[in-house]
């Protein structure tokens, strides 16, 4: 199946933008901008992986070096109105993964994020101001860093497993965001009130949660996961 016959099974309304027009540089972010407004293919995937390591070679190290052997291309998608970053990354067995990672807003400080972003660790506030809204296997929209307009409140959610827990809660719900999702049940969330030293917490629909794991192993972690699933 090509490219969009296949990304037309999840969003019937998604193109390709083959060329860049100058009046999207007041869209879409310089460093963005100039990466794919190379022609060159190779180029766009080297000034990528550049960017990628100039902001999180500690962080996502594994999958920072999974990108670099197998990602393929890098290209403008819009679906909308709203314009995106389509990744084509080889699967070991040869397949076309496809990752989507969000533009970063030209604001961020929006009252519907229902949370101070003050609070948000300066790390993960430099992933989305700099790099992406949101990495994530397109299809589901899950397997990554969500967008911001996806972020799971634990607050807003019931869950079953509170009946289940075999300790007490140790996190605050009321200040508890998910900001990976796994899309089969579990996130890897942080407490606002207690995530020093990059602590976050897996959280399972059915499972026990763990508690003061680091939020950058796990990230890159499953990142790599899902790549090579």
């Amino acid at each position: 199946m090509d490219k969009m016959s296949f990304l037309n099974q999840y969003r019937k309304e998604v193109m390709l933008v083959d060329k860049l027009e100058s009046s999207l540089k007041e869209t879409i972010p310089k460093q963005w901008f100039e990466i794919l407004n190379e022609e060159d293919k190779k180029v766009r995937i080297e000034k990528t992986l550049n960017l990628w390591k100039s902001l999180f070679k500690k962080e996502f190290g594994h999958s920072i070096m999974y990108l670099t052997k197998h990602l393929m291309n890098v290209e403008l998608i819009i679906d909308h109105g709203v314009y995106t970053i389509l990744y084509s990354i080889h699967d070991p067995q040869g397949n076309i993964m496809y990752y989507e990672g969000g533009l970063p807003p030209s604001s961020i400080n929006r009252s519907h994020l229902k949370l101070s972003w003050s609070d948000v660790p300066d790390k993960l506030k430099k992933f989305y101001e700099i790099l992406h809204n949101g990495f994530y296997y397109f299809p589901s929209r899950a397997m990554g860093l969500v967008s911001l307009n996806d972020l799971t409140f634990f607050q807003d959610n019931e869950w079953g497993i509170m009946d289940e827990l075999e300790e007490p809660l140790r996190i605050n719900l009321g200040k508890t965001v998910g900001f990976f999702e796994s899309g089969m049940g579990g996130y890897l969330a942080i407490d606002l009130e207690n995530c020093r030293n990059d602590h976050a917490t897996l959280w399972f629909t059915n499972d026990q949660p763990e508690y003061e794991v680091n939020f950058w192993h796990v990230a890159d972690e499953w990142l790599l996961i899902g790549f090579e699933e």
